[in-house]
Formats: C-alpha cells, structure tokens, sequence
C-alpha cells in the first residue's frame, strides 16, 4: 500500500481502470461502446506500467512526517488564505440560498454574483489539510475541518466534499507515524461517510433514478437505491464517452469554451450532444477533447494530464513543502475524478496552481523568524561554550 501512494500514476491510471470495469458491470453495453472504455482502460494501463519502468516517486511518507508545518511562514501565509475562503463560505450562505435548508434546486443557481462569490468558497476542501497540517491549537483544527466538510454538505456540492474528504485521507495517511499500521479504520470512515452523503446529497438534488433510461444490467437494477447512485455516478462518464465515440459526433464547441475565458458556456445539459440519456450528461475528463479531436484527442489530454501530475510530483521533492503539498494534493484529486467530469483543464485549476505559486513566492519574502530564533540559539551555545572553556582555562 505504501508503494502503491508513493506511484503517481496510481492517482490516475488506477480510478481509470476501475471505472471502466464498474461500467462493464453496470451496463449491457450496446454494439461499439466497448471501444471507448476499451481505448480508456489501455491508455491507463500503459502509464502505469511507463510509471514503474521510469520509477518516478512520491517523496518517502517519512519526509511529511518529518516536515513541520505549523509555525512556519507557509503557514501563516496559508491559515490567512483560509480566513479569506471561510470569509466567502460565510457569504456565500448569507447572501444566497442554502440548497441544503431552503431548496435544493438552487444549487446549481450562479446569480447575481454568486458565481464569483463561488468561485473562492469552493476552495472550502483545503481548510481541512490547513487544519491538520498548520494549526497548533486544537479548536482551530477542529474548526476547518468542520467547515471545510460542512459548507459542501450546506450547499449540495458532492464533488467539493469529496476533495476535501479525499484531501483530509490523504494527510492523514501521508503524516502517520511508519512504525504504525495504516489507519483503516479512520480511511474506511472517510469513504463510507463520503459514499453515504454522496448518495443522499444526490436522491436530493436529482430524486428518482426511475426516469433514467439507459441499458442496466440485471446486477445495477438488483443494487439498493444509494448504491445505484454510485454506480451511474462512477459508470456514466466513461458510458458517455463509449457512447459518443460510437456515435462519432464531433463538437469543439465544449472544449474551446472550457479552455478560453468568457468564450460560451461549458454546459452539456439542454444541447445537441446525442446523449443516450438526456439527464445523465457527465462527462470524463478527457470527453470534450473526444468531441473536439477525436479518440487521439482523447488519448493527449490523458498524457497531458499525467505530465502535470508529474509535475506536481517533482515539486514535492525532496522536503514536501507545504504549497508543494497543495498543489499536488489538488492535482492528485482532479487525475482521481478524471473519470467523471473536466476539472484539471479549467482557468479555476489553473487559477488555484497559480495562488499556490503565488503565496509561496510572498511567503519566501516574509523574515524568517524560525531561522532568526536559530541563529540566534546558535550563538547563545556558541558564547557558553566559549565561556565555559576560558573558565576551565583559568581553573587549570
């Protein structure tokens, strides 16, 4: 298991192959959708086997436990960007109806200037790795856990609840003591909660699953009603990406609408894609490059977004810093939910990446103030070793 976080490509090529094997199991797949989810689970397999043969790694788990965050100038910059996103958390539920109390058809509601309002509260999943990593009191760690968890639950995100979960996981698994075994029992919780809030956040944003008319297998239509849930959720976007690589529909519109600001909404709901089910329109992350290039498309943002995971990965090396850990920690999560919907080539990717950068480059400028407390330690040591010496001296 500890090799298996250390390999990068286990954050992406792993969620690939087993979504695409939930989507054999879920569906009687109609003549040709085998070839897209075949075309997805082969590009997958093969980086991960040139990710064994290059043997590029994550940091040894040691390294983040070793580090220390809190106290730090890193850390001060990061706890007052989390003041700031739990300052727009507080708007956003102030200024706006809460889906989750008031009615939850208006989560998908931008507004008025919610959507700019948004675009800063949904940075809400780092509050708790904030938490975990940089505050020294307890309270306070407690208190971006909760509102980091809580505001996605408020607002019906399931995707930002999963980020914050899949996060506070991973720090925890990265940060425990290597004498110690894994704790299952704190990753099990993180899962079956955030299988559980998926699940019903989803009964009640989009009710029934009744009206959903696609191909399921005699195995989905015997699952409970919650484990449907995850199962289209998991299975629907590589379904759609077989499907319309089946039907060979080509549209750049919705890649040149994600990729350039301002240029038209990234939408699929309501359009002219020949979607099998109307109201099941997610995607793979990969699926506007499908519409836009074709399957070659498809397969050059998959190797383009196992470059920017590497990316990430090298920043790690080799002590793990703490924005390093963000950015990765985000990249880590968009290459996991691949599989589902465009997240990694988006501005509010690329805009959160960039903050990163930004905030360690000003924290770099701040007084070292650890670094002056030790030089300054250094040389109390060095003036009583001296003195103690010219005492010894004079005694003999």
């Amino acid at each position: 298991m500890k090799q298996l976080l250390r390999l990068p490509s286990s954050y992406l090529g792993l969620p690939i192959l087993l979504t695409c094997g939930i989507t054999v199991l879920t569906y009687d797949l109609p003549a040709g959708y085998l070839e897209g989810i075949v075309l997805l689970a082969g590009t997958a397999l093969a980086i991960m086997l040139a990710d064994i043969a290059l043997g590029i790694r994550l940091p040894e788990l040691a390294q983040f436990r070793a580090r220390q965050y809190a106290g730090t100038r890193d850390s001060f910059v990061v706890l007052a960007f989390a003041g700031v996103v739990i300052l727009f958390c507080l708007l956003d539920l102030a200024l706006f109806p809460i889906p989750l109390i008031d009615d939850p058809s208006s989560y998908a509601t931008m507004d008025g200037g919610h959507e700019h309002i948004r675009h800063i509260s949904d940075m809400c999943w780092t509050l708790p790795p904030i938490g975990l990593l940089c505050a020294r009191s307890r309270w306070l760690r407690n208190a971006l856990i909760a509102i980091g968890v809580a505001f996605p639950i408020l607002v019906i995100d399931r995707n930002r609840i999963f980020a914050s979960l899949f996060s506070f996981g991973l720090v925890i698994v990265f940060r425990r003591d290597e004498a110690k075994p894994l704790p299952w029992k704190s990753i099990v919780f993180l899962a079956v909660a955030g299988s559980s809030i998926f699940s019903i956040l989803g009964m009640l944003r989009s009710g029934s699953l009744d009206s959903v008319a696609l191909p399921f297998s005699a195995l989905y239509r015997a699952a409970p009603q919650g484990v449907k849930w995850l199962l289209l959720y998991i299975s629907a976007g590589p379904y759609n990406f077989g499907s319309l690589m089946a039907k060979q529909y080509v549209d750049a519109s919705f890649l040149v609408n994600q990729i350039v600001p301002m240029s038209g909404s990234i939408a699929t709901a309501g359009t002219g894609i020949p979607l099998d089910a109307p109201n099941i329109n997610v995607g793979t992350e990969f699926f506007p490059f499908l519409l836009a290039l074709g399957p070659v498309g498809a397969v050059f943002a998959i190797l383009l977004l196992y470059a920017l995971l590497l990316w990430s990965v090298g920043r790690l090396r080799p002590a793990a810093s703490l924005f390093p850990l963000l950015i990765f920690l985000r990249v880590a999560y968009v290459c996991v939910m691949s599989p589902f919907a465009p997240q990694a080539f988006t501005w509010t990717n690329i805009g959160f990446i960039g903050l990163c950068l930004l905030m360690q480059l000003f924290a770099s400028l701040l007084p070292n103030r650890n670094a002056a407390n030790s030089v300054s330690a250094d040389r109390g040591h060095t003036h009583l070793a001296i003195a103690h010496s010219a005492s010894s001296h004079s005694f003999q």
